[in-house]
């Protein structure tokens, strides 16, 4: 018996007349996501995405591959079978026999896209119903709340089998809705930021802020470590690494020390920005949470946002931290988040970082500082990360 995986698309299917766009991204990702373990037959018909493997694969690991590539709404895997009623019985059957234990309760549901086969929808339901029942001992009959819903979809090629769905990713195909640069430190709330716009269609590069010898080698690997799990959602992310040190000792030694965290915080985002235009994105991205910290109160973030020229995504701006852990847990960054290597941020903390700034007296700060010359000097010891 043939196995396949199913997948059913997400929002992209409200598409207007771009929607074809839209599955062409999809399966590409698709195509990439399932390429280190074969070559993938990969189809898209009535809002359903065919996956089948050319030769023999590891059907499991195939299933969590397309479970993380976003714009799947739902997956499952199905036994395809020849379009006559005897294939599908014995077939269904067969498949969900491992299901079906005694004191099992069952429905069975059938979709006939393909008018022309001899059974009507009810038929198919009732007949596979009975022979069921028949041949396994102890099911019972739920069409409200069953314990397993073996679904049959007659379609134009085949007819498939499959009783557990998955959820998939949701959001919209990675890489259709632009390109942005995440500001990713070793904390747990950018990469939880990053999958979150990755979720929304927009492909990712990064910026990391090193600061040796005040931030060492470790600090550096946790980072990569961290891209290299978000590349499972966002394929082909790049890392910049920027030397931030100079900035911060001229920032500590200069200026107020109540002001260094925004200060430093505006320097950010002009090398952001400069990344942003080394890598063709559109927008910053930040895992900023309002109020969780001095430098993300509404003063702090209005202050840090008059430095930018590009806009500022933040998609954690509600949420509390207990929210973002959850996220954090469930794309597998929160243990490396954890990881007690200090970043750039954790440098030269103030003890009384100011809460409220005000615009005029931080430009007026900054005055004492060459601006440009420093982040030119930065600009130049960019360095970009393979990530694997």
């Amino acid at each position: 018996m043939k196995e396949i995986i199913l997948a059913k698309c997400g929002e992209l299917v409200l598409k207007g007349l771009n929607r074809k766009s839209f599955e062409k991204t999809l399966i590409k990702n698709l195509h990439a996501a399932l390429s280190p373990i074969g070559e993938f037959e990969i189809s898209s018909i009535q809002s359903t995405i065919y996956i089948d493997g050319k030769r023999d694969y590891d059907i499991d690991d195939a299933y969590a591959r397309v479970s993380r590539v976003f714009g799947i709404a739902s997956l499952s895997r199905a036994a395809e079978v020849p379009k006559n009623m005897d294939d599908i019985l014995c077939a269904a059957l067969e498949y969900a026999r491992p299901a079906l234990k005694k004191g099992t309760s069952f429905k069975v549901a059938a979709k006939r896209s393909d008018k022309r086969f001899c059974k009507t929808s009810p038929e198919i339901c009732s007949e596979l119903g009975a022979y069921l029942m028949k041949n396994i001992d102890g099911l019972r009959v739920d069409v409200h709340k069953p314990d397993v819903l073996v679904t049959v979809e007659v379609r134009d090629f085949a007819a498939y089998i499959h009783f557990k769905s998955d959820p998939g990713a949701g959001g919209m195909p990675y890489g259709s809705g632009g390109k942005a640069c995440l500001m990713l430190s070793g904390g747990i709330d950018s990469p939880v930021a990053g999958y979150m716009m990755a979720k929304r269609g927009v492909s990712l590069s990064a910026v990391h802020f090193l600061s040796p010898p005040y931030t060492g080698e470790l600090a550096k690997e946790k980072v990569l470590t961290l891209a290299g799990t978000m590349s499972a959602y966002c394929p082909g992310i790049e890392l910049y690494l920027v030397h931030f040190t100079e900035i911060q000792e001229q920032i500590l030694k200069n200026c107020r020390e109540e002001l260094f965290t925004v200060i430093m915080r505006r320097f950010m985002v002009r090398l952001a920005d400069e990344v942003a235009q080394m890598s063709g994105a559109d927008a910053l991205v930040t895992g900023e949470s309002l109020g969780q910290v001095a430098s993300q109160t509404l003063s702090a973030l209005t202050v840090t946002n008059a430095a930018a020229k590009h806009i500022i995504f933040r998609p954690l701006i509600g949420m509390d931290k207990e929210e973002i852990v959850t996220v954090a847990r469930k794309i597998d960054t929160f243990e490396t988040s954890i990881l007690p290597y200090e970043d750039c941020c954790t440098v030269f903390t103030p003890r009384h970082p100011k809460t409220r700034p005000n615009l005029a007296e931080v430009e007026l700060e900054e005055q004492k500082l060459d601006i440009e010359a420093l982040v030119a000097r930065a600009k130049e010891k960019i360095t970009k990360e393979t990530i694997q």
